[in-house]
Formats: structure tokens, C-alpha cells, sequence
């Protein structure tokens, strides 16, 4: 009878632990499913950016230095985020490594845009005003996928925090995860698209 009760605890015991460690992996599912969101929209942005490069070169034949400073920052950003996805996902070092770039980026998109409005013509391109809405639609999506990202990493962080879970997580190797949020204020700021 001892036996039989000793075999229904460590039962219960191993369904806990293996609830535990399944919670904790769909919890780290959801944080890598989240974060390819962000890279799609980031793989979008960064292929708009040749277009609109394209679009402004034949108006703005005076602003080579910004045209110039626009294809680095998307260069430096594309470079940034290859990084993260060759490390399986977002880690400390290269999120904040990508979260700069994406800083110069959007200052740079924004100092073109401002320069943009010095050109009229540029004003009434059609293509112009495509790759404009385009670009918008892009940064919402962004916004949005970081925002259900650190929603992931909340939870994920929650799960690996909380008492019975903490005990194991370690163990299992989860450890807590960073959160996309930019430091820089400038960079909290939406691009200005408009023309």
C-alpha cells in the first residue's frame, strides 16, 4: 500500500515537472513565432528602401550625402537583424545592436523625407506617394508585431519568474528574455511620410 501511494506522488510529480516544461516551451514558441513577425515586416521595410532610393535620385540630385546616409543606416539595419536570425532569435547583445540600427534607419528615412519636401515634383510622383503609403503601412506593422513580441517575452519572462516554474527553468535552460523597446526617444517618434 506505501508502494502504491509513493508511485501516485512521483506520478504527480513527473506530470507537474512535465507541465511545467511544456508551458515553458510553448511560452518560448510564442516569443520565436512573435519575433519572425517583427523580421518579415523589418525584410519589407528594408526591401521598400531601394525603391524609394530609386524614386527621390532623379529630384534630389543635390542630397547625395542623405541618399547616401539612408542606404548605409538600411544596410547597417539588414546587417543587424542577419545577426540576431543567425543566432537562433533576439539576444541581449544583438537585439541591441539591431534596435540602433533601426534608430539611424528611421532618422535617416525621416531626414529624406523632410529634404523630399523641397521638391514639388516629387510631391505629385505617384510612385512617390505609393512607396509613401507603403512605408507607413510598413511602420504599423512593425509596431504592432514588436508590440505582440513583448507580449510573448512577458509572458515567457512571467512563466520562468513565477513560483513553481522558476524552480525548474534553469534547469531546463530557459533563461529571460529581452524586451524590443527603444531607448532612444528620437526613434519612438513615427517616421513623417507625408508630402
Amino acid at each position: 500500500m506505501a508502494f502504491g501511494i509513493i508511485v501516485i506522488i512521483l506520478a504527480v510529480i513527473v506530470i507537474w515537472i512535465v507541465s511545467i516544461y511544456n508551458r515553458l516551451v510553448r511560452f518560448k514558441n510564442q516569443v520565436k513565432n512573435a519575433w519572425s513577425q517583427i523580421d518579415v515586416q523589418l525584410q519589407r521595410r528594408y526591401d521598400l528602401i531601394p525603391n524609394l532610393i530609386e524614386t527621390v535620385k532623379g529630384y534630389m540630385t543635390y542630397e547625395k550625402g542623405t541618399l547616401e546616409a539612408v542606404i548605409q543606416a538600411r544596410n547597417q539595419a539588414s546587417s543587424a537583424r542577419s545577426q540576431v536570425n543567425a543566432s537562433g532569435g533576439p539576444t541581449e547583445g544583438s537585439l541591441k545592436d539591431l534596435i540602433g540600427a533601426e534608430s539611424l534607419l528611421k532618422g535617416a528615412v525621416g531626414n529624406l523625407f523632410a529634404l523630399a519636401e523641397n521638391y514639388p515634383q516629387l510631391h505629385a510622383n505617384e510612385t512617390m506617394q505609393r512607396l509613401q503609403e507603403e512605408l507607413s503601412s510598413t511602420e504599423n506593422k512593425i509596431a504592432f508585431a514588436r508590440q505582440a513580441y513583448n507580449d510573448s517575452v512577458m509572458g515567457y519572462n512571467n512563466a520562468q519568474q513565477q513560483f513553481p516554474s522558476s524552480l525548474m527553468a534553469t534547469a531546463f535552460g530557459h533563461k529571460p528574455t529581452d524586451m524590443y523597446d527603444l531607448q532612444d526617444q528620437e526613434a519612438k517618434k513615427p517616421v513623417s511620410v507625408k508630402f
